[in-house]
């Protein structure tokens, strides 16, 4: 399951709206989740790379490094938006 930006929980959004006076089961979330979450964010996604297409310096570079857990060596890495 895939949110925005945040990564929530069923029962943090069942909260959330709660809040806000919506009285929503959490099933009822994970069910709108499934169904329009995909084109929510296929949405959001083609709008953010369209608008980040616009600047000549967007560019991604890797961030890596090497750490040594229990004496096992992992890498590591993170893209890193150059704007």
């Amino acid at each position: 399951m895939m949110f925005v930006q945040f990564t929530l929980s069923l029962r943090n959004v069942e909260d959330l709206l709660h809040e806000l006076g919506v009285d929503v089961c959490h099933e009822s979330v994970k069910l709108w989740a499934d169904r329009f979450g995909s084109m929510f964010s296929g949405k959001i996604r083609v709008k953010r790379a369209s608008y980040m297409r616009k600047h000549a310096q967007w560019q991604w570079h890797p961030d890596e490094v090497f750490v040594k857990i229990n004496g096992v060596q992992h890498y590591l890495w993170c893209a890193v938006n150059h704007g």
